[in-house]
């Protein structure tokens, strides 16, 4: 027998997911690979620094860590990182080639487990970074791309693909270190060789673009000395972007592109499913993979449009047979061995989890990461996949999680506060899976709606453009239609509403205090605030140039900098927010937050700064996850009337 049902306030519900539990579910594995039989991957430990943990499963199921804490497997290439390892199997046993994060350096591991340093440390700069290690006992090398600092500025780069020795020679020594391609391009992923080991592809691309916007798929020939030849391109260019390219076992070459209007598999130029539904996405980490080739010639996919299901393309009928489970979205982070696949997936009812596909039976199974309730599943968020009309008869996609609790309901008539929650990017989206922040919030009578507004991915290349020279304008507006939407239609309070995001998410959210008066408070997270100073030196390398799509080229169009930006606008903010910001941050620097509170000191606007020790763009920490969900729960509590009582009172100033 249930509990009686009691009648409470929204965002009074009494819940049993608190901050810490929240915190140690946040992240998800990533990573995944093939060594020998075992399945390996990496994971989020947030509990021991935040730190990335390699994993492997053994012969009897059991997944054990493979490198004790302090390890921290994951590369700082392009900021965002790229796969930070990579196995061969010798005949001495398993070969591991990893990133260490604390260095960036490339380290060996064999079977006696120690760890032995591969690259040197440079004294330039953001140092000597890579990412993509394929190792070639073969040839005695790892092939990787290496991100190289040239200077002390964050623009100071250069990227080639490059040959490490694996006898650990060039560990104190630059010199060891063989290139293999010139610097012809700034930005390269990782070299996939050709089953016969004769033939490399890999993709490139250059400012101003984003690896959404256009990339070069190129090849060339590999030489007896393990030379590259003269890389030719075969495909990609300014308008079509390649996102990723692999071989299949008979040498056919295999990618995706948008070239349709929609990330479509190709084999040698040819289309192999053409639908109107993403194959691919955006490059946002290097080694990204959405499709995996089997022996059978048959091809393990990521695809959907919005959410992504798991499924095994027949090249020759164009045929995709998903696999059955309870998982809604998977990750782009295929790998495949003969006709095995292993892929992590999730689903509103579970988090993240390495799952095993065998194409031959079609049976799917949870291997590693697994789901296991924390809480009764009573209590988690029930999702409702919307379509909304925004201005000008647009569509925008969203996700509405109403309050849930199996144990109470709301008082008479009153409708629920809701949170607006923002994706970053902005070329993103929000995945359709159990998020324990989300039901932090609804758990406790607060509604939650993920706005997948207009600049978002899965929807095709026209949805993701219509954010171009737009941003500050179509994804504020958007995030106000849906908010609108659900209080006219009965949904939500519209004097309770808030919006919350970070990173582009938290541009968005601060735009939207100071140019809409839909909300009644915000959470911004680690924003971008400036365009001016972000757009001119303050951001890294990789998104350096971002701002010429998403607002237009500096020099042609400096006031739309300005005219966009909250910054400018600080003036026009007078409801509460929450600003939270890792110190360490090379990607949304705190700079942009200083400046901005400087704006709004002394304008009677009540609003709060947490700042975070040894955290950067987004936060890894346990401690500093907590402390930031609770103050967001306070200012709710604070703005909308709630009687919260659970977690410290956040203190906000004017």
């Amino acid at each position: 027998m249930g509990e009686k049902v009691r009648t409470l306030a929204y965002g009074s519900w009494p819940s049993p997911i608190d901050a810490a539990l929240a915190a140690a579910h946040d992240g998800r594995p990533d990573d995944v690979g093939f060594v020998g039989e075992e399945v390996w991957w990496t994971e989020p430990r947030p509990a021991e620094g935040g730190r990335r943990a390699l994993v492997r499963r053994t012969a009897d199921g059991t997944p054990v860590p493979v490198l004790p804490a302090p390890w921290n497997v994951r590369s700082r290439v392009i900021e965002y990182g790229g796969r930070p390892w990579g196995a061969a199997v010798t005949a001495a046993g398993p070969l591991v080639v990893f990133v260490n994060f604390a260095d960036q350096r490339l380290y060996r591991l064999d079977g006696d487990g120690v760890p032995r340093p591969l690259t040197p440390v440079s004294p330039v700069g953001g140092g000597l970074r890579w990412a993509e290690p394929q190792p070639l006992p073969e040839r005695g090398e790892v092939w990787c791309v290496l991100e190289e600092f040239t200077g002390e500025g964050p623009t100071d780069v250069r990227r080639v693909l490059a040959s490490v020795p694996l006898d650990g020679s060039a560990a104190g020594d630059r010199a060891a270190i063989r290139e293999l391609t010139p610097e012809r391009h700034r930005f390269v992923t990782g070299p996939r060789l050709s089953p016969d080991r004769r033939r490399a592809a890999w993709l490139a691309w250059d400012h101003p673009r984003m690896p959404w916007d256009g990339t070069e798929l190129l090849v060339a020939e590999v030489g007896d000395a393990g030379v590259l030849g003269e890389p030719r391109t075969v495909a990609g260019g300014p308008g079509e972007s390649i996102a990723q390219v692999d071989w299949a076992y008979d040498g056919a070459l295999l990618y995706a592109s948008d070239r349709t209007g929609w990330w479509n598999l190709y084999r040698d130029g040819r289309p192999l499913c053409p639908r109107e539904e993403e194959f691919g996405g955006p490059l946002w980490k290097l080694g990204l993979r959405w499709f995996a080739p089997l022996a059978s010639g048959l091809i393990a996919v990521v695809h959907g449009r919005g959410a992504t299901a798991l499924g095994v393309l027949d090249p020759e009928t164009g045929e995709v047979v998903d696999a059955a489970g309870p998982w809604t979205e998977f990750a782009p982070g295929l790998a495949a061995d003969g006709e095995r696949i292993a892929a992590v997936g999730a689903s509103p009812r579970s988090a993240y989890e390495v799952v095993e596909l065998d194409s031959r039976t079609g049976r799917a199974r949870v291997i590693g990461a697994a789901h296991h309730d924390a809480v009764d599943p009573a209590h988690y968020p029930e999702p409702q996949i919307r379509t909304f009309t925004g201005p000008e008869g647009r569509e925008i996609h969203a996700h509405v999680y109403p309050p849930h609790h199996p144990d109470c309901a709301a008082l008479g008539d009153e409708l629920p506060p809701y949170v607006v929650r923002v994706h970053g990017g902005p070329t993103s989206r929000s995945p359709l899976v159990l998020d324990l922040e989300i039901a932090y919030f609804t758990s406790r009578g607060i509604g939650v709606a993920e706005v997948d507004y207009g600049g978002s991915t899965g929807y095709g290349r026209a949805y993701r453009e219509r954010l171009r020279e737009q941003w500050g304008v179509v994804d504020v507006e958007d995030c106000a239609a849906v908010a609108l939407a659900l209080a006219d239609e009965g949904t939500a309070d519209r004097a309770r509403l808030a919006v919350r995001g970070g990173s582009a998410g938290g541009w968005t959210t601060a735009a939207s205090l100071a140019s809409t008066d839909v909300f009644a408070c915000g959470t911004i997270l680690y924003p971008v605030l400036d365009l001016t100073g972000w757009g001119t030196g303050e951001t890294h390398d990789f998104e350096s140039r971002y701002l010429e799509s998403l607002i237009g080229p500096y020099a042609e169009v400096p006031a739309r900098y300005a005219e966009r930006s909250p910054a400018t606008h600080a003036d026009r903010i007078t409801a509460p927010f929450l600003l939270l910001q890792g110190l360490d941050d090379v990607i949304c620097p705190p700079v942009q937050c200083e400046r901005f509170l400087a704006l709004i000191a002394g304008r009677g606007v009540p609003h709060a700064y947490l700042a975070f020790e040894g955290e950067g763009h987004g936060f890894r920490r346990a401690a500093t996850m907590v402390r930031g969900l609770e103050a967001e729960l306070s200012l709710y509590a604070q703005v909308f009337g709630l009687d919260v009582r659970d977690v410290p009172v956040l203190e906000l100033t004017e």
